[in-house]
């Protein structure tokens, strides 16, 4: 605190000669401990004491003492409470404490109008004072630096505030870059005390830090740290940060480093432990390749609270080489241990952050929850709402949300509105009417050009198209029809266009047309940014879709609107269409993009199947082997392609003339809980393999047979793989001499897809009738062969005029007459 507690202590009770009769209760006794540093006891002594049949003055004195004692021992807002009291208001220096308890919340704003009324009531000399220095450092907080500089001038020929008031002026014209003036008040300045001339020294040392005479201000820092014993703790901190400033302005960051791991070594529950290491931070990220040691080692070691600060500081260095699971490692053991201390709540704030990034929304949700019992203040209990209530949002949790953002509306100093308008949001997601109208109508205030409103009236509209209610368009219809000139209008008008190309059938032509309409309407970022992305899938979706417009206008999104929420959508879209057009080098480069820049999104895994099967089919040097990486990297994720990308990785195998590994790969499908059309899929290739190394060991014909029948008999396989199996287990048997019973199964297939009522497969039917037509042939059994032509003539697939001609030639040549 800045005032002295024993002054306002003498002004307060001076002309009180109340006597009690009990001691232990009495004002000057319940005080005490406020003046000897111990604010908490002189709470409750206070308390107590109020709850006396006190005389009106008595009563009034030992409030604004509680409120005095509150605000000393941290809970600003019960002081405010407190100073609410209507008995108060005929004490001046009850604003002077409004001023204090609204600085220690961060409400500077609040702070800086009631020390100006104290200011302007205050009759005595000495609390006129401390409420313009309070003005001063409200000013200064809200970046009104001319504004304090003018109210700190007014104190300079104030004997017990010159000093002050010049040192601080001398800070806030260091901060403006006016060195000269600086150095001027800073001249006229006359401590008298050590603590005084240390921090004059201190000044000094900025000013010439800032004249850039690094070995000047550093020589100045270090003689204060020599003899911290003779300056403030504040003193002492901010002179560790301007070394590390010089140090940093120097390239010098490990030195800098230094100053403050020693620090942090000898002061492991220094109460402003936070900033330094949040100031080491700073300088590691500085640093080419800062060490970690340090932090690894006060992680571990039981003083807190060095090793939580360690531990979230530790993880965030891990974030930044790419090491997320030690990070989430890190602040996992942070929130486990971590005293019960607000200013590490910034740790679990960026743990909940992270996990909101990875998708675990629950466990975001409960490092949020651990986070309460930081005993935060009002400000922070509100960020934690407001960020509980944006993560359920996200998460589809609607009402949990707005219940939420209806909480943090309620906190002292809470961005209301704001809130109130989230809140609404999330009814209106939900479509309950009832507490949307609630909110909205305590937003609106009954103001009827309310902005905030009449976005709400859009919102609900965009809500309503996204649901596809059927009451969207009309909701949206009357914005545009309301609000012609609305900043916002843009959007309505491409939220209508959505609403078109997604009726059924899409109405292209009116959809592009109100892409057009919104253009013409001063389009915001947001409805440029949406209507780039639907002009995509217009031309996607049109007849004459030309795959090159796509690609053009894809590219374009991408690079107009790099942060946009659809980006992994429409990268998706541009590599599936370079696939499709056989552009495999630019599909593959940017399925790895959309990989890479979005590792834990839901399409990642998708994104890396197809690099790298684009790999496969580029035919690029050492395609092979970085096709089998990113097949690797899909089975790494566990996800729904993985057995799929084993077996992909099978066939690599078998292409590289590696069989047994392909075998033991496949053995792994069918071991493991791959789909039955994944399964298959391995049975096949195992006897593939099988029937490949039949040459050289005739015995691999019989394996194949055995693996083939095993697929010929699943009842529930799609004739595709039932005839795939026959026809190979044909091939087997035709390479192991059988031709009588390979022409029996090729027959068999025909049969099959002869019967009624059954789907047709042709690729395998043809393959078979026209290998059994062969088998005829070389046995010269003219007549059934024609037979075979004649079935696969009439099957009317997509081989049945090959067959319709070869029949014709076999009847030709050898004198076969139609029956």
């Amino acid at each position: 605190m800045r005032i002295s507690r024993a002054l306002l202590a003498a002004i307060l009770l001076a002309g009180s000669n109340f006597c009690f009769a009990d001691e232990a209760l009495n004002l000057r006794s319940a005080t005490r401990p406020l003046e000897e540093g111990v604010p908490e006891v002189a709470t409750e002594r206070l308390r107590k004491l109020l709850r006396k049949n006190l005389p009106a003055q008595e009563r009034r004195l030992a409030t604004l003492k509680l409120a005095e004692a509150l605000i000393a021992a941290g809970d600003g807002e019960s002081a405010l409470k407190i100073l609410g009291d209507p008995q108060l208001r005929s004490l001046s220096a009850a604003n002077f404490w409004r001023g204090e308890a609204f600085a220690s919340l961060g409400r500077w704003q609040e702070a800086a109008t009631a020390y100006d009324q104290a200011v302007r009531d205050e009759k005595d000399p000495a609390l006129h004072g401390e409420a313009l220095f309070g003005k001063a450092e409200s000013l200064r907080a809200l970046d009104q630096k001319d504004e304090a500089l003018h109210v700190l001038a007014d104190l300079f020929e104030n004997p017990r505030w010159s000093l002050r008031a010049r040192f601080r002026a001398t800070e806030l014209l260091l901060e403006k870059h006016d060195t000269e003036s600086a150095a001027s008040v800073l001249s006229r300045a006359q401590p008298q005390t050590a603590l005084e001339k240390q921090e004059r020294r201190y000044l000094r040392g900025r000013v010439e830090a800032e004249l850039h005479h690094p070995d000047r201000a550093l020589a100045l820092f270090e003689t204060i740290l020599k003899k911290s014993e003779r300056a403030h703790h504040s003193l002492v901190i901010a002179t560790l940060f301007a070394i590390s400033d010089v140090q940093l302005e120097l390239k010098t960051a490990e030195a800098a480093d230094d100053v403050l791991e020693e620090f942090i070594e000898h002061h492991g529950n220094d109460p402003d432990l936070a900033r330094v290491f949040a100031k080491l931070d700073q300088v590691y990220q500085a640093e080419r390749k800062p060490s970690r040691t340090e932090l690894t080692r006060w992680s571990s070691a039981p003083e807190q609270p060095r090793r939580a600060f360690a531990q979230w500081y530790l993880a965030r260095a891990e974030l930044r080489v790419g090491h997320r699971a030690a990070a989430v490692d890190n602040f996992r053991a942070m929130v486990s241990t971590a005293p019960k201390r607000p200013d590490l709540l910034g740790g679990f704030l960026e743990f909940a952050q992270l996990q909101r990034e990875d998708h675990r929304f629950d466990d975001a949700i409960a490092v949020l929850d651990a986070a309460r019992s930081l005993h935060p203040t009002s400000r922070q209990l509100a960020e934690l709402g407001w960020l509980t209530a944006d993560i359920n949002y996200e998460a589809k949790r609607f009402e949990a949300s707005a219940r939420e953002f209806e909480k943090v509306a309620r906190i002292d100093g809470a961005p209301a509105r704001d809130a109130l308008f989230n809140a609404s949001l999330g009814w209106l997601q939900i479509a309950n009417d009832a507490h949307f109208a609630a909110d909205s109508g305590e937003l609106r205030g009954g103001a009827k050009n309310d902005e905030a409103a009449t976005d709400l009236l859009l919102e609900q509209g965009l809500v309503q198209a996204a649901q596809n209610d059927p009451r969207a368009a009309n909701s949206l219809n009357n914005f545009v029809r309301d609000f012609p000139t609305n900043k916002r209008v843009s959007e309505a008008w491409v939220a209508l266009a959505e609403i078109a190309f997604h009726a059924s059938p899409p109405r292209l032509d009116e959809a592009a047309a109100l892409l057009r309409r919104a253009m013409e309407s001063h389009p915001t970022p947001l409805a440029r940014e949406r209507a780039d992305y639907l002009n995509i899938w217009i031309e996607e979706t049109s007849p004459n879709a030309d795959s090159g417009k796509i690609i053009l206008l894809a590219n374009q999104f991408l690079r107009d609107h790099s942060n946009s929420n659809f980006t992994r959508d429409v990268r998706m879209k541009l590599a599936e269409t370079y696939y499709r057009a056989q552009d495999f080098a630019n599909a593959q480069t940017q399925f790895e993009l959309l990989a890479t820049q979005d590792p834990n999104g839901p399409l990642v895994e998708k994104a890396l199947f197809f690099a790298a099967e684009s790999a496969l089919a580029s035919m690029g040097s050492n395609s092979f082997e970085h096709a089998l990486t990113l097949f690797g990297d899909v089975v790494k994720k566990e996800g729904e392609l993985k057995w799929a990308a084993r077996n992909e990785q099978a066939v690599i195998e078998r292409k590289l003339t590696k069989p047994q590994d392909a075998l033991a790969i496949y053995d792994e499908v069918l071991k493991g809980d791959a789909k039955p059309g994944e399964k298959r899929e391995a049975l096949c290739g195992k006897g593939d393999i099988y029937f490949e190394m039949g040459p050289s060991a005739p015995e691999n014909y019989k394996r194949a047979i055995e693996i083939y029948d095993q697929l010929i008999s699943d009842n529930d396989a799609p004739p595709h793989w039932k005839n795939q199996a026959l026809f190979k287990k044909g091939v087997c048997l035709e390479k192991a001499g059988d031709a009588a019973g390979s022409l029996a199964i090729f027959y068999r297939v025909l049969e099959d897809e002869g019967q009624p009522g059954k789907a047709r497969e042709f690729f395998w039917y043809y393959k078979a009738g026209f290998n059994a037509a062969r088998l005829l042939e070389e046995q010269q059994k003219w007549d059934s062969a024609a037979v075979i032509y004649q079935k696969l003539a009439a099957a009317d697939g997509a081989r049945s005029d090959e067959a319709k001609a070869r029949l014709a030639q076999l009847r030709l040549e050898h004198f076969l007459w139609e029956q």
